[in-house]
């Protein structure tokens, strides 16, 4: 009687779970981003989550939680029921550097499940427009002659400019003072008030700015040049060989997500990546799409730990920390 009650539990149960994935989406979703409106993530969630929307069938909210290098936001998310309703949209900060730099109260990969690879920003030297350099080899002797280190706008510590501004050092030799911000929407604001001097931002976030005159530019980090800004050389054609780095983004959920789900995501992103429209608004923020056999979620989930080993002992060894 006991086994006859409890297989009928089982099955109402599977039930119930088959019948939460058929139906899926049956209400708007949300987004996560972990930075200020306005940035470059929050602008490539944007683009994205409005043609998503026309493959899922629910509109796709976006909402903005700032604080702790994107950690507040990337936490709200993991601690969000695993139904698929609620994604978690990050990059190489939030999802692989916060995790050599703060106690997060989660496991980046383990409590996480990816979902898909998104565009990459390869990072751009930018500084303000009293800057008397014209090229970045000018640049970096107008920063090694400062009787005091240059102030460099970061989104937080463990951002993507903030690793960036660590490699920088590393290659350079030249210490910065990093100023944090809640995002470098509002970083790039005070660049081009000239409250700060420099920021290693991406790309997406600088490129409007710099064709507008505001800000200055001196080279990308990428073996090759950004094809929206043709003029602007790449570190190695500019004298600072080998100063490379891209920040890739992705979208995960909460572990235990149905696989069912996860693939409809990853489908409906996919999907939006490939139109050509989309395509065309990323590019000319000055993104890199990811290749087509890497837009699984298994290839995001790989290339996050690959990440891990890369860029945790060079974060352990800076000695970061958190104010």
């Amino acid at each position: 009687m006991r086994k006859t009650i409890l297989a009928a539990l089982i099955a109402m149960l599977a039930s119930g779970s088959t019948a939460l994935t058929e139906n899926y989406p049956s209400r708007p979703l949300t987004i996560i981003v972990p930075f200020s409106a306005g940035g470059p993530s929050d602008v490539m969630a944007r683009i994205l989550a409005e043609r998503m929307k026309l493959t899922l069938g629910e509109a796709i909210l976006i909402e903005n939680v700032t604080g702790a290098g994107g950690s507040v936001g990337v936490g709200r998310a993991v601690r969000s029921a695993p139904d698929g309703y609620t994604i978690s949209f990050g990059h190489l900060g939030t999802h692989v550097a916060n995790g050599a730099i703060y106690k997060l109260g989660y496991d980046l990969l383990a409590d996480l499940e990816p979902v898909v690879l998104l565009p990459s920003n390869p990072m751009i030297i930018v500084s303000k427009n009293a800057v008397p350099a014209k090229s970045l080899k000018e640049f970096l002797e107008w920063l090694k002659a400062r009787p005091t280190p240059p102030t460099a706008g970061t989104a937080g510590a463990g951002s993507g400019s903030h690793i960036a501004g660590l490699y920088f050092e590393n290659i350079t030799g030249i210490k910065l003072q990093y100023v944090p911000y809640r995002g470098t929407a509002p970083a790039m604001n005070d660049l081009v008030a000239g409250q700060i001097d420099m920021i290693v931002d991406q790309t997406s976030n600088s490129i409007s700015q710099v064709r507008a005159g505001n800000i200055r530019a001196y080279a990308v980090t990428d073996a090759k040049r950004v094809a929206s800004a043709p003029d602007i050389p790449t570190t190695d054609e500019a004298g600072l060989p080998g100063f490379h780095m891209t920040l890739w983004s992705g979208l995960w959920v909460p572990k235990d997500t149905p696989k069912e789900i996860v693939a409809r995501l990853n489908a409906a992103t996919v999907e939006a990546l490939n139109d050509p429209a989309v395509r065309q608004q990323l590019e000319n923020l000055g993104l890199q799409m990811p290749a087509k056999d890497q837009l699984s979620p298994a290839a995001l989930g790989a290339r996050q730990k690959a990440e891990i080993a890369k860029w945790w002992p060079m974060i352990k060894a800076a000695n970061v920390k958190v104010d």
